[in-house]
C-alpha cells in the first residue's frame, strides 16, 4: 500500500473507532506521525487528501480538526466528482434520480410541516404563467431541493442534490425543443405538491416517478 494511502487508512481508523470524534483536534503532526509509525510527509499528504473530502478541517495557525462529519458536508465531495460526468452518462443520472426522488417525495408527504408545504407552494407561485426555460429550470431545481429536504433524510437530500447538476442541461434542452414541456412540468409540480399537502405518500411517489421518467424517456428518444 502506498505510504499516503496507509496514512489515510490509519487516520480513518482513529475516526471510525471514535478515538477522534467529530470536532476533535488532531495531535501535533510530529506526535501523530511518531504514534502511527508514519513519516511527517506522508501524514501531511494524508491530511491534505482528507481535507479535500471534508473529513478534516485544516485551520492555519490553530491546528487540524475532524469536521462535523455531517452527511451533507461529506457528500458535498460527490458533487465535485459528479461535475466530471460525460454527456453519454446523463441517462444513468436520470435513472438514479428516478429511483431516489419518488422515495424522497413519498417521505416528504409524511414529514413536511405545514410551513414547509406553504413554502413549496410559494416557490410554484413565484413562476410566471409563461416562464422562459431558464426561469422554469431554476424554479424546478428549487422545488426538488425543497421536496428532498422535506423528506427529513439528510443523506437522501444530499444525494439528490448532487445529482441535479448533470441533468440540468437536459431539462433546459427538453424545455426548448419539446412542445408542451413547460406546461407539463408546471402541471406535474402542482400535482406533486398537492399530493404532499394531502399527506398521500403513494400518490406523491407516483407523480414524482412520472415527472422524472418523462424527461428520461424524452432524452432516450432524443439522443
Amino acid at each position: 500500500m502506498p505510504v499516503t494511502d496507509e496514512a489515510i487508512e490509519k487516520i480513518k481508523a482513529m475516526i471510525v473507532s471514535g478515538e477522534l470524534a467529530p470536532g476533535a483536534r488532531l495531535p501535533r503532526e510530529a506526535d501523530l506521525a511518531e504514534r502511527l509509525g508514519l513519516s511527517r510527509n506522508s501524514l501531511r499528504e494524508a491530511v491534505k487528501a482528507l481535507s479535500l473530502i471534508r473529513v478534516l478541517d485544516v485551520r492555519q495557525g490553530d491546528g487540524t480538526y475532524v469536521t462535523s462529519l455531517d452527511p451533507d458536508l461529506l457528500l458535498d465531495a460527490m458533487s465535485f466528482v459528479v461535475d466530471f460526468h460525460r454527456d453519454d452518462t446523463v441517462l444513468e443520472f436520470f435513472e438514479v434520480r428516478r429511483i431516489l426522488e419518488p422515495a424522497a417525495t413519498a417521505m416528504a408527504a409524511l414529514t413536511m410541516t405545514d410551513e414547509q408545504i406553504a413554502g413549496l407552494r410559494a416557490v410554484l407561485a413565484e413562476l410566471d404563467p409563461e416562464p422562459d426555460v431558464e426561469a422554469l429550470v431554476a424554479n424546478d431545481l428549487e422545488f426538488h431541493r425543497r421536496v428532498a429536504a422535506g423528506s427529513g433524510n439528510t443523506v437522501l437530500c444530499s444525494l439528490i442534490d448532487g445529482l441535479s447538476g448533470p441533468t440540468t442541461r437536459a431539462r433546459i434542452w427538453r424545455g426548448l425543443t419539446q412542445e408542451g414541456a413547460v406546461a407539463r412540468t408546471i402541471e406535474q409540480h402542482g400535482a406533486i405538491c398537492d399530493a404532499i399537502a394531502a399527506r398521500q405518500p403513494e400518490l406523491a411517489r407516483s407523480w414524482a416517478t412520472i415527472h422524472v421518467a418523462g424527461v428520461e424517456e424524452w432524452l432516450r428518444s432524443a439522443l
